[in-house]
């Protein structure tokens, strides 16, 4: 039996139109609503947007440490990176598929 590749998270996602509908979602979602400004998120939930996508721990990761680099880039203050990093943290178990569902083959094997 032949191991599919897996397919990359950018591709997963549909690419860079994709992407772009996404960070802005995120931008009214989470940076917009959750820090206190005045616009309000109507659309659907996190785990509705996101469940489909397959999201690892791993590909988390690699999220979060762009994230930690934009905000470097910016020279924003520790204080409002950890706060931020906080909003965004609470939206990780709504995003990120467990390891079981990951590779329900491995799982499987375990038995």
């Amino acid at each position: 039996m032949q191991i599919p590749e897996k397919v990359a998270l950018y591709d997963r996602l549909g690419g860079v139109y994709n992407i772009a509908t996404v960070v802005d979602d995120f931008i009214d979602r989470i940076m917009v609503e959750a820090t206190g400004g005045p616009q309000h998120y109507s659309g659907r939930s996190m785990g509705d947007s996101h469940r489909h996508l397959m999201i690892t721990a791993q590909e988390w990761q690699a999220f979060l440490d762009d994230f930690q680099q934009t905000l470097g880039k910016f020279n924003v203050p520790q204080p409002e990176q950890e706060e931020l990093f906080a909003i965004v943290e609470s939206t990780r178990e709504a995003i990120v598929i467990s390891p079981l569902k990951e590779n329900p083959e491995q799982a499987h094997d375990a038995d």
